[in-house]
């Protein structure tokens, strides 16, 4: 007699398509389906890099922040502080030679320049999308900062018609939201859809208390938040699951 086959497990992936692509495989690794549902897309931003010279160091909040300043500037071996792990991995990546990660979010990466840093050195240059979740800015006063919004997260107009009827049918098991600007857009277009009913047969999984409190109004079946703000910390609170959860 055989044993039936395990049904593939699915989660929606809402990240922009560069990281969604890179947590498709992390997800596959753990016989998870990625469901790619970039609901922010990035595009080139409008202003230019500032003039780094007299900057002590740089400050990224972002893997697309790192992309666009590495496009940017030629410049690697100023000190470059990421907010998170990812974002340093892919600094690295891009050729700079002096990353710290911070590990965690953007009061993380405040803490992090303060230990390193002081005002008296020179200017920051923080690389930074249109939006931005918490402010560098107030965690760091008292140090001269120039941002650079060096690159725009434009929101996505609606969902595809193959994610929209995956949801409406209850054919996802989980939801990843990464930002509290991603599960807000979630939620105008999941009720835009008319879709929400579906959303019973799911688990959202936040990164932040933040975007799980925007997702309060739709009848997911299960809200989760990961321990710290970071996508390790995530995937660890997909494999605590239990077995049989989707």
């Amino acid at each position: 007699m055989t044993t039936p086959q395990r049904q593939t497990r699915r989660a929606l992936v809402t990240r922009p398509r560069a990281e969604a692509t890179e947590l498709a495989g992390l997800l596959a690794r753990r016989g998870i389906e990625a469901v790619i549902e970039p609901l922010m897309e990035i595009a080139a931003g409008t202003m230019a890099l500032p003039d780094l010279a007299g900057a002590q160091a740089i400050l990224c909040t972002s893997a697309n922040g790192v992309r666009a300043l590495a496009e940017a500037t030629s410049e690697r071996r100023l000190p470059l502080f990421a907010v998170g792990d990812r974002t340093a991995a892919r600094a690295r990546a891009e050729g700079f030679r002096h990353v710290e990660s911070a590990g965690g979010d953007v009061e993380d990466l405040a803490y992090l320049v303060r230990r390193r840093l002081k005002p008296e050195d020179g200017k920051l240059v923080h690389v930074a999308g249109s939006a931005v979740a918490g402010d560098l800015a107030a965690a760091l006063d008292g140090f001269a900062i120039d941002r650079a919004t060096l690159y725009e997260a434009q929101a996505a107009t609606a969902l595809t018609p193959a994610t929209a009827r995956l949801i409406a049918e209850g054919g996802i098991g989980l939801a990843l939201f990464f930002s509290p600007r991603t599960a807000a857009i979630f939620v105008r277009l999941a009720e835009a859809a008319e879709i929400a009913g579906g959303l019973h047969a799911t688990t959202a999984l936040s990164i932040s208390a933040a975007a799980d409190g925007l997702l309060a109004d739709l009848p997911f079946r299960e809200r989760l938040i990961a321990a710290a703000p970071t996508q390790a910390a995530l995937l660890d609170r997909i494999d605590a699951l239990p077995a049989e959860a989707p």
